[in-house]
């Protein structure tokens, strides 16, 4: 399958027909993440009421608290566009809020790589020691960082 983005632009595409097609782009991506930003969130917040959290240390009390934060500012970022375009809507703005709405979720996509990541270092803190979980955590953070960011980063830099 084609990426869309990939295709030459239509000559008979309107401007208008371009920004429907951009915002229907972004709209599906934010589909696929939007399930996994709510259901990671929906556990961090039911985490603290399982038995045995109350025995936790310090240390990893402070990491499970940045990764709900960062769930939550991914969830604020991620579902942002919803509320601009309600509020905005129909006031002939879609450009604007096709840029606004992607770095948005952008910004919601690294807040969720940096809650997955302390999530991860939470489990694996519980099951293994410290330095082993500290390996696979910055293990998954490059995986996360390279994947997510660095890939078009790196094409975009070679002006792909």
């Amino acid at each position: 399958m084609t990426d869309p983005d990939e295709r030459p632009r239509r000559t008979d595409e309107t401007e208008h027909e371009r920004l429907d097609r951009e915002l229907e782009q972004l709209v599906n991506e934010m589909r696929l993440a939007m399930p996994g930003v709510q259901v990671l969130f929906a556990f961090l917040l039911a985490v603290p009421f399982a038995p045995g959290f109350k025995d936790v240390g310090p240390f990893d009390r402070d990491v499970y608290v940045f990764s709900v934060v960062c769930a939550a500012l991914s969830c604020a970022f991620m579902i942002a566009p919803t509320a601009y375009h309600r509020i905005m809507f129909r006031r002939g703005d879609k450009s604007h809020l096709i840029k606004l709405a992607s770095a948005m979720t952008i910004t919601g996509l690294a807040f969720l790589g940096l809650a997955m990541n302390a999530a991860i270092f939470l489990a694996t803190d519980a099951v293994l020691d410290q330095t082993q979980a500290i390996v696979i955590t910055s293990v998954t953070g490059v995986v996360f960082l390279t994947l997510w960011f660095g890939l078009a980063a790196a094409r975009r830099l070679r002006g792909a």
